[in-house]
C-alpha cells in the first residue's frame, strides 16, 4: 500500500514538520527542568486539563490504534479484552481506589512506596520486576511505528526501528515529564480528531452515503462469533479471556507510567479526576478502532494481511486527510513511546543507580532514559508480535507487584519478608510458565484434569497467599511491640 511519490513527499514533509514541532516543545519544556522532581513529575504542577490528556496519550498507542483493531478483525470483540476494555477499566479503578492514597504519599516512583512500607530490599526487588516489564511495551511501539514507515516509505524495518527510537528518545531526554506532557497534549488531540474523521467516513462508506445505514450494516452483517465480547463456548476460552482482562485491568495499577502522572497532578482531587476522565474518553474513543476492525471485514473481505487502520485511511480518505490521519496515527505511538521510556528510567535512576553512584540524580535519570531505549530497541529486533509484547509487559507487574502494593497502601505492612515472598513467588511462578511455554497453570498436568487456569490469575493468587502467610499476625504483634520505645512512643 505504498503511497504514490507525490503523496510520499507530502507525507514526509508533514512528518518532518511535526517532528520539528515536537522538538520545539521539548526545548521550551527544558527550561522548566531544575531538579529531579521537575524532570520526573513536572514539579507536581499538572492541572486537570494536562493530567488527563497525558494519561490518555500514554496508553492510546500501538495497542489501541493498530494492534487491537487488527486482532478484533480476526478474532472479533473478544480480542478487545486487553485493549481498550482492560486499559479503560484500569484507569477507572485507579481513579476510584489508588490515585488518592498514592498522591498523598508524595512519591517520585512506585518503588519508593515499597521502601517506605517494607524496606530497601523490597524497593530494589520491586524495581527489578518493574523495569523489564516496560521493555516489551516500548518494543511494541517501536515495531508498530517502524512497520508504518515501511508501509508508506519502503524503509527497511531494521533502519525504521532505529529512527523511531532516536526520535522518541530525543525529546524525552530533553524535557522529561514536562516535555512528555506538552507533546502528549498535542499528540492526543491529533489522534482523537483523526479517529473521529476516519470513523465517520467509514460509516458513510458502509452505508453508501448514509452513516445510520452503515452502522446498521455493521451490527447486522458482522458474524455472530465476531460480535461475542465474552466467549463462553468452553471453560478454557472463558478463563483465558478473564486472564487477559485481568492483565489489562489490574496489571498496570502498580505501573510507574500511570502513577507518575498521579504524582505529577497538582492536587489529590486532580489526580483522581484525571484518571476518571481519561478512562471515559479511553473507552469511548477506543471503540472506534474496534469498530473499524469489524468494518474492514465487510469492506475488504478478501484482504487479511494489511494493517487495517492505515489501509482504511488510504482507501477512503482524500490525500490531505489521509496524510493528517497518518500523522495522527504516528502521534499516538510516539506519545506512548516517550511516556513508556521515561517511567522505567526514573525507577532505574532513583531506586537502583542512586545506590551505587554519586553522580547527580538528574544526570542518572537522563542516562537511564538512554539505557531503557537501548534495551527496548534490542527487544524489538527479536521480532515477537506486538500483541504478545503488550500482554507480557502488563502481566509481570500484575503477578509481582499488585498484591504487596495494595496491602502496603491500605493495611498495616506485614514486614519486608512478606513483601519479598509475594513479589518473588508471584513473578517466579509466571516466569517459569513462560519459560516452559505453558499458557495455563501447571499445564499439562492440571489441564488434563479439565482445569484451564490462566497463569496470570494463578500467579497473582500465589502472590497474595505468600504475602498473607509468610508473616502471621502473632509475629507482626511481636515486631510492633519491639518497635515501641520505652516511653511508649
Amino acid at each position: 500500500m505504498r503511497a504514490d511519490p507525490s503523496l510520499q513527499w507530502l507525507l514526509g514533509g508533514t512528518i518532518a514538520l511535526y517532528v520539528v514541532a515536537m522538538y520545539v516543545l521539548a526545548y521550551v519544556s527544558q527550561r522548566r527542568i531544575h531538579n529531579v522532581e521537575d524532570f520526573l513529575v513536572a514539579g507536581r504542577q499538572l492541572p486537570l486539563s494536562l493530567a488527563w490528556m497525558t494519561l490518555l496519550a500514554t496508553w492510546f498507542g500501538a495497542g489501541t490504534m493498530l494492534t487491537a483493531a487488527d486482532e478484533v478483525r480476526v478474532q472479533g470483540l473478544r480480542a478487545a479484552a486487553l485493549d481498550p476494555l482492560g486499559a479503560g477499566l484500569c484507569l477507572l479503578l485507579a481513579g476510584w481506589f489508588v490515585a488518592g492514597p498514592m498522591w498523598r504519599e508524595r512519591l517520585l516512583t512506585v518503588p519508593d512506596l515499597f521502601r517506605r512500607r517494607f524496606g530497601v530490599a523490597a524497593e530494589t526487588v520491586s524495581a527489578v520486576i518493574m523495569v523489564p516489564s516496560y521493555f516489551g511495551w516500548i518494543a511494541a511501539q517501536f515495531v508498530a511505528l517502524a512497520g508504518m514507515l515501511e508501509l508508506y516509505f519502503g524503509i527497511d524495518p531494521r533502519v525504521g526501528l532505529v529512527l523511531v527510537a532516536v526520535v522518541g528518545t530525543g525529546y524525552t531526554l530533553m524535557g522529561g515529564m514536562w516535555s512528555v506532557t506538552l507533546t502528549d497534549a498535542v499528540q492526543i488531540t491529533l489522534v482523537l480528531a483523526g479517529l473521529l474523521v476516519l470513523g465517520v467516513v467509514v460509516l458513510f462508506e458502509l452505508g453508501s452515503g448514509d452513516a445510520v445505514t452503515g452502522w446498521s450494516r455493521l451490527a447486522t452483517e458482522t458474524p455472530a462469533e465476531l460480535r461475542t465480547v465474552v466467549p463462553t463456548d468452553t471453560a478454557a476460552e472463558f478463563w483465558a479471556w478473564c486472564g487477559v482482562l485481568a492483565v489489562g485491568a489490574l496489571g498496570n495499577l502498580p505501573g510507574q507510567d500511570l502513577m507518575q502522572r498521579v504524582f505529577a497532578a497538582k492536587s489529590e482531587r486532580v489526580a483522581r479526576r484525571a484518571c476518571q476522565v481519561a478512562a471515559v474518553v479511553y473507552l469511548a474513543f477506543g471503540t472506534i478502532p474496534v469498530g473499524l476492525g469489524l468494518a474492514s471485514n465487510l469492506l475488504f473481505p478478501a484482504d487479511r494481511t494489511a494493517a487495517i487502520l492505515p489501509a482504511l485511511a488510504h482507501a477512503f480518505l482524500n490525500p490531505a486527510l489521509a496524510v493528517v490521519f497518518t500523522v495522527a496515527l504516528m502521534s499516538a505511538v510516539l506519545s506512548t513511546i516517550d511516556s513508556a521510556i521515561l517511567s522505567p528510567a526514573g525507577v532505574l535512576a532513583q531506586n537502583v543507580f542512586s545506590k551505587f553512584s554519586t553522580a547527580p540524580l538528574l544526570s542518572l535519570n537522563r542516562w537511564a532514559v538512554l539505557l531503557v531505549a537501548g534495551c527496548s530497541l534490542a527487544l524489538a529486533y527479536v521480532g515477537e508480535n506486538a500483541y504478545s509484547l503488550l500482554e507480557n509487559a502488563y502481566a509481570l507487574t500484575l503477578v509481582g507487584l499488585l498484591a504487596p502494593m495494595l496491602f502496603g497502601l491500605y493495611l498495616q505492612p506485614r514486614g519486608q519478608a512478606a513483601a519479598l515472598a509475594s513479589m518473588m513467588l508471584g513473578a517466579g511462578v509466571w516466569l517459569a510458565h513462560v519459560a516452559l511455554g505453558w499458557e495455563t497453570f501447571l499445564q499439562p498436568q492440571v489441564s488434563n484434569m479439565g482445569w484451564h487456569i490462566p497463569v496470570v490469575l494463578a500467579a497473582t493468587s500465589i502472590s497474595v497467599m505468600a504475602y498473607l502467610m509468610v508473616e502471621p499476625p502473632w509475629t507482626m504483634r511481636r515486631r510492633r511491640e519491639a518497635e515501641i520505645s520505652p516511653d511508649g512512643s
